[in-house]
């Protein structure tokens, strides 16, 4: 049985409706998202561009781990919750851990809802939507929102010991809402956190009216 958040902001009337929306999870990698939010707010080279557009876009660990160390990973995740709002998002406990970052549903649509009306909006839908199929590791990243007509996500995987599979979806739909749905599948199987999340992705899209 998977543990699953769930959370919808229809952002034109800042209405959110979830369910498990407050509950904890690790990030995986939309701790991406949140260090971008903060790098692109900074001056940047042209190889801290790239890398940003490499984190995002085809979720690029190594480039991760550069920018982690490189524009302070551990205050940006508070950086970015006290001026987003967020208000379960937090630093993991070890430093070395990104994807450790703990966020919940509820935040990561706040924090779309934040980007979309911030300076760093274009860069970051730009690198978004250009999200390859296959992310730099290999791993196919055609699931939950991505891949669904006129949606644009972050997507997340890791597996965590003894057995625990994360797999998150979180991104705006149609310029109209924003959607994220965590997801811990506790059986080790990417093939069932894969079968888990796809159907939560369906289920809150035939609610939206839309056809994933």
């Amino acid at each position: 049985m998977s543990d699953v958040g769930v959370a919808v902001m229809d952002l034109e009337s800042d209405q959110v409706v979830s369910e498990q929306g407050d509950r904890p999870f690790y990030s995986a990698s939309l701790s991406k998202l949140i260090l971008a939010v903060d790098a692109l707010q900074q001056p940047l080279s042209d190889d801290d561009q790239d890398l940003i557009h490499r984190a995002l876009s085809a979720s690029d660990d190594n480039a991760m781990d550069v920018l982690w160390t490189r524009f302070d990973g551990m205050d940006a995740i508070g950086r970015v919750a006290a001026e987003a709002g967020l208000t379960g998002t937090r630093a993991p406990d070890d430093p070395s851990q990104w994807g450790e970052v703990v966020i919940t549903a509820n935040d990561m649509v706040r924090l779309y809802h934040y980007i979309l009306s911030s300076p760093v909006h274009d860069q970051i839908v730009a690198a978004l939507s250009s999200a390859p199929p296959k992310a730099a590791d290999g791993f196919d990243q055609a699931f939950g929102l991505l891949g669904v007509t006129g949606a644009y996500a972050k997507q997340g995987w890791m597996y965590y010991l003894p057995s625990d599979v994360y797999l998150h979806s979180a991104g705006v739909l149609g310029n109209r809402y924003a959607v994220a749905v965590l997801t811990t599948n506790p059986t080790g199987s990417w093939t069932t956190a894969r079968q888990s999340i796809n159907a939560v992705t369906r289920a809150v899209l035939a609610k939206l009216g839309v056809n994933g």
